[in-house]
């Protein structure tokens, strides 16, 4: 198989301890990314000298894609962080998560033409967040660890087992896009995120959707491409019914009118 370049992005905003376990976490990688883009939605300076270090050690490329703080806006972030990144293969995840060794090599292992990845997650509960952050130090978190909030059989990494699963587990289950893997060609196929959603929620279902409707589907990783979901207080959208409702409109245009290139 000819050498796949992996661009993984990571949407960040105001939580820069958080980020630092997510890059350092990238950087700790079996198989690592070609680039790194941190797609910023408008953090402050604590943010831009966390990752300006990081940068200056960093064996792999990392750029960071800032747009002004204007409320919540991570369709847009994303658009740009993609559009500023040149690999063949995009790794998408949040800056509220780090991710084990095996991460990029696991999605690189299971990108098929045609197919977008979507893994899961554990979520890590508020004291063991406080710890990672305080400590700033990645690790990788077992099935029997405290501190895991919910989703404890996402802490197990079987290969063989995510090889039968990937095209069986799930396939129609809700997207999540901190843990997500696509061809560049794709995103460009539909014009890559829906710029209209204001504030969190429907954006990830929409770009998805698109694919699905474009003739790419979706391959779940199970009990590979683990990531690990650092506990924060869930934030307050009012828009969120009407971004739901948007994001589920009959007949949408798969390329859409207000994405990545206008």
């Amino acid at each position: 198989m000819s050498y796949m370049k992996i661009s993984v992005i990571v949407s960040t905003y105001n939580w820069p301890e958080a980020l630092e376990l997510s890059l350092k976490s990238l950087l700790a990688q079996t198989r690592l990314p070609d680039e790194i883009i941190v797609g910023d939605d408008g953090s402050g300076h604590e943010t831009a000298a966390v990752i300006a270090e990081i940068q200056s050690y960093s064996p792999v490329r990392i750029i960071h894609v800032w747009q002004e703080d204007k409320g919540f806006r991570l369709a847009e972030i994303r658009n740009k962080a993609v559009l500023a990144s040149s690999g063949d293969y995009i790794i998408q995840i949040d800056g509220d998560i780090f991710v084990h060794p095996r991460f990029v090599e696991d999605h690189e292992s299971f990108a098929k033409p045609g197919f977008y990845l979507r893994g899961g997650r554990v979520m890590l509960d508020k004291k063991l967040t406080e710890t990672l952050c305080r400590t700033r130090v990645p690790r990788i978190i077992k099935v029997w660890n405290r501190g895991i909030e919910s989703k404890r059989p996402n802490t197990l990494r079987i290969k063989w087992l995510a090889d039968i699963l990937v095209s069986r587990y799930r396939p129609n289950s809700w997207v999540l896009g901190c843990n997500m893997s696509y061809y560049r060609s794709d995103f460009d196929s539909v014009n890559g995120y829906d710029e209209s959603f204001v504030g969190w929620g429907g954006e990830d279902s929409d770009f998805f959707r698109r694919l699905r409707l474009n003739g790419v589907y979706n391959r779940r990783l199970k009990f590979a491409g683990l990531t690990y979901h650092l506990w924060h207080r869930q934030n307050v959208n009012p828009d969120l019914k009407k971004n739901d409702d948007y994001s589920m409109r009959p007949n949408p245009v798969i390329y859409c009118v207000n994405g990545a290139v206008k």
